[in-house]
């Protein structure tokens, strides 16, 4: 870790293990899916301490501070030491799992097949009608 170089943030964004290669951080950040200080920046944009960095993945979003700079990637103990998750942003993605695991229970998966016995129900529905 170091403080006294600039980084570029589709390199620190890989090296504090939010993407799993460069490739993907720059993709991320060129589709609009990173934001610096609350602005739309370039993969070549160079990072500063105590920037704010917003990361959208999925339906989730993070909002982190930048603690730390590094040049090469490192075990996930030490990357998580290179940023700082907001308390309203860790609040709001404890809050959207919750409700996510609330929904889960209120949908059965239609991923399965009906068996002979709901199929019957079906038909015999359908008929009804």
């Amino acid at each position: 870790m170091t403080n006294d170089t600039t980084i570029r943030l589709d390199k620190w964004l890989w090296a504090a293990r939010f993407y799993k290669t460069r490739a993907l951080a720059s993709q991320a950040i060129s589709g609009g899916k990173v934001y610096y200080n609350q602005q739309r920046v370039k993969p070549s944009q160079r990072v500063n301490i105590d920037a704010q960095v917003t990361i959208k993945q999925g339906i989730y979003e993070k909002i982190i501070l930048v603690r730390n700079l590094s040049l090469i990637r490192q075990n996930a103990k030490e990357a998580a030491q290179l940023y700082a998750e907001t308390e309203a942003s860790i609040r709001t993605r404890t809050a959207l799992l919750e409700q996510q695991r609330l929904t889960k229970n209120l949908f059965p998966s239609s991923e399965q097949r009906p068996n002979k016995k709901q199929r019957r129900q079906i038909i015999q529905f359908k008929q009804q009608i």
